[in-house]
């Protein structure tokens, strides 16, 4: 409850939490974070993956992946000195030492192993040593869909049923109404359903109040934009105030991003928009200029051949924007290559910002598609780019795109991570048949979201996923449990309250509000407001990179400014006093039932009506009731999505 964060105790907490931060932070500052992918990998890649990567696992230590190295118990995150892996890397004896044969490790090298360690592990997602035999396809491919079994006739489930019997698990259990009404609403539109909206929903025909509901949500326009500008300004990094805006190095893409959400613009021609721009929507491949000396893989080219990997096909390409990438297959002249599509002249190769005397030639990342001619201008450069990225043979693209929306609503993608889609999927037929339904359906985003929240499996009891596992293996057993995001989370905040933003930081024309859209869930939501320091402590990005999945870990300083910040204590003042204003003559009783009504979708029980009580007192304050309603929205029930 916020009343005992007031005493000396919690004090206490909170200010050793802070401090431990604060000493983590030094500690940070201090010491250079060690980077994976270039000071780690290359040196277990030369010297230790001959013997404990790819089924060769001497001594029986894999150092296949991260969770691989943890098991064997050689290495201790954040205790380099008392790791054995050290140990065996400094030792003098033939019988001990590591590597067995060879020259030794430099010190150097000695020491980024040391940092490495001392700072927990840092390691590349999805990223393993061991050799895979899996190459993603690149053509779309048509599934042969299975029998139904049990009268299950939804294609997803119907996939997804072999799936389970295949890995000889329980299909998971169903939903009840309520959980589902809180679930896809959250999910479409990142706002709570109204009581009135639950007793409309629970009035109406078992059979199909789930499929209205879903109906109602994707047929108004303006809370789904609201709500996936987040993850559009998040994937296209797009913000409305930061770095570049200032001095001309950024342009912005919001109004063009507002109205094709608005207008469920098909996804394949938002693509050919954002690749082959017009004056609203070419913010996106000019990235960021940064002002002075950049290294040579931040130019804006080389961001253009980033981003362009990222977003469109799940790539990671900044590693191979420095030198041939060590965690996948792309190679330096690959970067390269799509960065001059835009260049304006030609484009000098550079090996670690070592220039080397050679110009990279426009072409795309997979050549069997068609090329880049280079004779061309820039425009018609892009414009071909384009037409490729977007290529009816393009099943990358799609697939891309289709695992981005499953694991927004699932939780985890089929595909993990989302932006390493080399890895294999859990189930192939079920990524190509959404892959192959989005193109098939013209790239219709909201009839993909339609068809997977209208599965069984979408309205299952949320399950446990298992971690990260490289090269195939059970990683789904039913969606999984996933936190609000910021933006989710002060929005039900404000509608909970009736209060909330008044005013949009972006530059784009707001719709008037439909009929469909009660009073409640009205008003500029946060995804339409510049970051602040709550926001970002809750995991806003600062939008300067693609951004594809957030944190889902709870931090120190979330914790610290959900206890005690001033952003939430204000937002809680604001919300009782907007509270007890609208209700001026409510009991009580009756300012509890309906905090839990508007937030949790449920009455209290009489277990938590006897502490809600007592926390808002016989004669309620702002004081008081801004207390009870911290201490409902700090439950995991209401800042979890299950």
């Amino acid at each position: 409850m916020r009343k005992l964060f007031s005493g000396a105790i919690a004090q206490n907490v909170a200010a050793i939490a802070a401090m431990a931060w604060i000493v983590n932070a030094g500690i940070a500052q201090k010491n250079e974070p060690v980077d994976f992918a270039h000071n780690v990998a290359p040196i277990i890649r030369l010297r230790c993956a001959e013997c404990h990567t790819s089924g060769k696992y001497k001594g029986a230590f894999s150092m296949d992946t991260r969770e691989d190295m943890l098991k064997s118990m050689a290495i201790k995150p954040g205790k380099s000195a008392t790791s054995e892996l050290i140990g065996r890397v400094v030792s003098d004896k033939p019988d001990h030492r590591m590597p067995p044969k060879g020259d030794r490790l430099t010190s150097k090298q000695v020491d980024l192993l040391k940092a490495w360690i001392d700072q927990g592990l840092p390691w590349e997602p999805g990223y393993s040593f061991k050799t895979s035999s899996y190459l993603p396809p690149l053509e779309p491919r048509k599934v042969a869909l299975p029998a139904s079994i049990q009268g299950r006739e939804h294609p997803i489930d119907r996939i997804l049923d072999v799936y389970h019997a295949r890995n000889k698990q329980k299909e998971p259990d169903p939903l009840d109404d309520r959980a589902f009404l809180r679930r896809v609403y959250l999910d479409l539109v990142g706002q709570l359903p109204t009581p009135a909206e639950s007793e409309k929903f629970l009035a109406e025909s078992p059979l199909e109040r789930r499929a209205l509901a879903i109906k109602r949500l994707l047929a108004d326009p303006r809370p789904y934009t609201d709500h996936w500008l987040t993850f559009w300004n998040d994937l296209l990094r797009n913000d409305y105030a930061g770095t570049g805006f200032i001095d001309g190095g950024r342009k912005q893409i919001s109004a063009w991003l507002y109205q094709a959400l608005l207008d469920n613009k098909p996804y394949d021609k938002m693509a050919r928009e954002l690749i082959s721009p017009n004056a609203d929507s070419d913010g996106f491949i000019h990235g960021i200029k940064w002002r002075g000396n950049v290294n040579a893989s931040q130019v804006v080219e080389l961001q253009f051949s980033q981003n362009i990997s990222q977003v469109f096909f799940g790539v990671n390409m900044k590693c191979a924007s420095c030198h041939d990438s060590f965690i996948d297959t792309w190679k330096l002249d690959d970067a390269y290559s799509l960065a001059a599509v835009i260049s304006n002249s030609p484009l000098e190769i550079h090996r670690c910002d070592k220039p080397q005397g050679r110009k990279a030639a426009p072409s795309f990342l997979f050549p069997q598609l068609g090329t880049i001619d280079a004779s061309q201008p820039r425009d018609k450069r892009l414009a071909q780019l384009a037409k490729l990225v977007t290529h009816e043979k393009n099943g990358r693209f799609s697939r891309t795109m289709a695992n981005r929306v499953w694991q927004r609503l699932m939780g985890r993608g089929i595909v993990h991570p989302v932006d390493v889609m080399a890895n294999p999927p859990f189930d192939a037929d079920l990524l190509d048949y959404l892959g192959s339904y989005l193109a098939d359906n013209q790239y219709d985003l909201k009839k993909l979201m339609l068809h997977i929240v209208s599965s069984r499996a979408y309205q299952s009891r949320p399950a446990l996923q298992e971690n990260g596992i490289v090269g195939g293996g059970v990683v789904f057993r039913g969606p999984g449990f996933k936190r609000m995001s910021a933006e989710q989370f002060l929005d039900a905040i404000w509608q909970v309250t009736a209060t909330g933003g008044q005013n949009s930081a972006a530059p784009v024309k707001l719709p008037a509000w439909t009929e469909i859209t009660p009073k409640e869930r009205q008003g500029v939501r946060v995804s339409l407001m510049n970051a602040d320091a709550l926001t970002r402590s809750l995991g806003r990005p600062n939008r300067e990179q693609v951004v594809t999945t957030r944190p889902d870990q709870l931090t120190t300083l979330q914790a610290i400014d959900l206890a005690n910040g001033k952003e939430i204590t204000q937002i809680l003042a604001s919300g009782a006093a907007a509270l007890r204003k609208a209700h001026p003559a409510t009991k009580p009783v009756g300012l509890i039932v309906l905090g839990y009504e508007r937030a949790l979708g449920r009455q209290p029980t009489s277990d938590e009506l006897q502490v809600a009580t007592d926390i808002i007192g016989s004669k309620p304050t702002d004081d008081s009731v801004a207390d009870l309603l911290w201490t409902i929205f700090m439950l995991p029930e209401f800042q979890i999505i299950r």
